[in-house]
């Protein structure tokens, strides 16, 4: 008789079943936070899953860089020219490493050159100290929010259709969005945003602050005309209000000319600017940027800038962005000189290509005889990645799992970037992250979808 095996499992431990122990008692979700209930958070899930599903769709869904443009290879490049950077700078092999492989400072540790790539792309000229750098212009926004929000009667106004990233970030931190609709000439028309400052007001809050995409705008593509920003900034000092400029697309021009950020036309401080290098060189850093210059004055006289109360909260939140991450951007500005337009001349190009590609493709599938009869449009931006199309019939997640599963297409439902509702018939079309041979091919399948659902 041999003897027990000593190399055996374990047993499973028992069930609550055989013990008599009381079942795990599940969390209520109405006991959470909740924006854990909000459809909002529920679209975002399904439309990743939806891809997931269906992964040889051809995606409209998307507002990333096209992956054509980036090679591993260059990561190591990149590393390599931060690090004889801080060796001309006079670091220590043992500085080096403490800057590198130690947690940094809460501001971030390239905000000199992100200031001068600023300084070389848009003519602005800010201070180091005034940025930090984050873990995307996603915590920027809601540092900023968390900061300049403080109690329930502060409100933030929101271009809107609006970017979700924001008003869900508002939606976490409990705060009130009021929405400004876009004008028909792009963005939100100065008057339009006074009246809805007042309104807040005369209803007992606080306008705070409002937030605007000024080129080429997520969801809509949007961009608002030059003497529009100018009237902005006038308007926004008479109501008191703080401008949150996020400025992810500006580059992406179709055709050359002026766009002033309003950063840069900004004369008192009223702006905070949001930045990202998501876009511009890659989304896998996740590093963004808040420009916050404005002076803060405490109640025993102690002065100090924005940047400095907003790291603050990032010291409490994910205490320093990784300095790697920060590395390696850093190392991508100062081998393209910090001047990051003209690095992005080539993706310039092809997106204004791309979008061309886009909406002769619409043009060519909807001629002007049948949209009128359907009731079919299409807006034309003069950059960026989106276009949004209007389509007679609900451009809900269904329709959307309907023209996936039978046409081999997706796209973005619109009505969740509208707060108060709206954009039910309207659906995103981003085209950054194809070819134009996969635009053509998309937006023939997506015409045969359409044509169906209209009957």
């Amino acid at each position: 008789m041999t003897g027990p095996r000593t190399d055996a499992l374990p047993d499973a431990p028992p069930s609550p079943a055989t013990t008599g122990s009381p079942a795990p008692v599940p969390l209520l979700l109405g006991d959470l936070h909740g924006s854990l209930s909000d459809p909002l958070l529920d679209a975002m899930t399904f439309l990743n899953e939806v891809v997931s599903r269906f992964p040889d769709a051809l995606s409209f869904a998307p507002g990333r860089p096209y992956e054509g443009f980036f090679e591993p290879e260059d990561i190591h490049g990149h590393l390599d020219a931060y690090l004889e950077h801080l060796r001309e700078r006079g670091l220590t092999r043992e500085q080096i490493r403490g800057a590198l492989f130690q947690y940094g400072p809460t501001k971030g540790i390239v905000a000199d050159l992100v200031a001068r790539t600023l300084a070389n792309d848009e003519g602005l000229e800010v201070p180091a100290e005034s940025l930090v750098l984050t873990v995307g212009a996603q915590e920027a926004m809601l540092l900023v929010l968390r900061a300049l929000c403080a109690t329930p009667e502060d409100v933030l106004l929101v271009s809107a259709p609006c970017y979700v990233g924001v008003t869900g970030a508002a939606r976490l931190l409990d705060l009130t969005v009021v929405p400004v609709p876009e004008g028909p000439l792009g963005g939100p028309e100065p008057e339009a945003v006074a009246a809805a400052a007042r309104a807040v007001r005369a209803g007992g809050g606080r306008p705070r602050a409002l937030y605007v995409v000024p080129d080429f705008a997520n969801p809509s593509g949007a961009s608002m005309p030059v003497p529009a920003r100018s009237r902005l900034l006038e308007v926004a000092a008479e109501e008191g209000l703080l401008v949150i400029e996020d400025n992810p697309y500006g580059f992406f021009a179709r055709e050359p000319g002026e766009r002033p950020t309003l950063k840069r036309l900004d004369r008192d401080r009223r702006v905070v600017y949001l930045g990202s290098f998501a876009k511009t060189c890659f989304p896998g850093a996740r590093l963004g940027y808040v420009v916050a210059d404005q002076e803060v004055l405490a109640a025993d006289g102690r002065r100090s800038l924005l940047a400095d109360e907003l790291a603050k909260l990032k010291s409490m939140t994910t205490v320093n962005t990784p300095a790697l991450s920060q590395a390696v951007i850093g190392g991508m500005l100062l081998r393209n000189d910090c001047r990051l337009r003209r690095a992005n001349a080539r993706a310039t190009a092809f997106y204004a290509a791309n979008m061309d590609t886009l909406l002769q493709a619409l043009e060519r599938h909807f001629p002007e005889p049948l949209r009128t009869r359907l009731g079919i449009r299409w807006n034309r931006p003069e950059g960026g990645f989106f276009a949004v199309l209007e389509v007679p019939f609900a451009a809900d997640t269904a329709a959307l799992e309907r023209c996936a599963r039978d046409h081999g297409v997706l796209w973005t439902p619109m009505g969740d970037f509208y707060p108060d509702g709206g954009g039910e018939r309207r659906l995103r079309l981003s085209c950054s992250s194809l070819t134009p041979v996969q635009i053509t091919a998309g937006i023939a399948r997506l015409a045969r979808f359409v044509l169906t659902e209209a009957g």
